[in-house]
């Protein structure tokens, strides 16, 4: 398996962020792509993504088998929300393992839920996906989409071995569409892609990133 870099890595916050200033665009209006409701809100925050990362997407189905697409579970997410959900992991690895102190429990946490500070998808430059056939049928993947590391096994890991061969052909096939069109993926989740953002300026080695926080959907620069 590859080397992890976890969102909680000093590196990452460290990434200078040059705010674009790029619009968040709501993927239910482009007829080419697919948006799973099941994490839907009242705002339908969860469908945005930035111009550039929603134009990759189509890009990126374009290089897809002929009867596969992608499904998209969820984008853009306030900024709130995101806090909530990293002090709730934290919260709960704490209560796990009474003896770590508040960074181990960050560092535990950051696996599977990102800080508030570095987390892609309150830039709208990440986006959480799966697939499905031409007919709408969900294809095996190994686990569920927003598994968690100890819940899976692990097995919500990129690389990990001990899924099936479908589930690994499936990740294979998924990867190399979205890398092909500049893509990065956060290891401890085969589902979770982004661009533009702190983690994908780290990986590609960019001298900063082009998207920084949106607080909500009522502080992004209109379409």
């Amino acid at each position: 398996m590859r080397e992890i870099v976890f969102l909680s890595d000093s590196r990452i916050a460290e990434v200078p962020v040059k705010e674009c200033g790029e619009p968040l665009v709501d993927l239910r209006t482009l007829e080419a792509i697919r948006v799973d409701p099941r994490l839907a809100d009242e705002a339908g925050a969860y469908a945005h993504l930035r111009q550039s990362v929603a134009d990759r997407l189509v890009v990126a189905q374009t290089r897809l088998p002929r009867e596969l697409r992608f499904l998209i579970i969820e984008g853009y997410r306030p900024a709130g929300l995101q806090r909530r959900y990293f002090g709730s992991a934290v919260a709960r690895q704490r209560a796990a393992h009474p003896g770590w102190d508040d960074a181990r429990a960050r560092v535990e946490a950051s696996r599977y839920v990102s800080p508030p500070e570095v987390a892609p998808h309150v830039t709208g430059g990440a986006v959480d996906l799966t697939l499905r056939s031409a007919g709408g049928v969900e294809l095996d993947m190994g686990t569920a989409v927003n598994a968690t590391p100890p819940e899976s096994d692990e097995n919500c890991y990129t690389d990990a071995t001990a899924i099936s061969a479908e589930a690994r052909s499936n990740r294979r096939l998924m990867g190399d569409a979205l890398t092909s069109a500049g893509f990065v993926n956060y290891p401890t989740e085969w589902w979770h892609w982004s661009f533009g953002e702190r983690y994908w300026a780290f990986l590609t080695q960019s001298r900063h990133a082009r998207y920084g926080l949106v607080e909500d959907l009522s502080t992004a620069a209109p379409r």
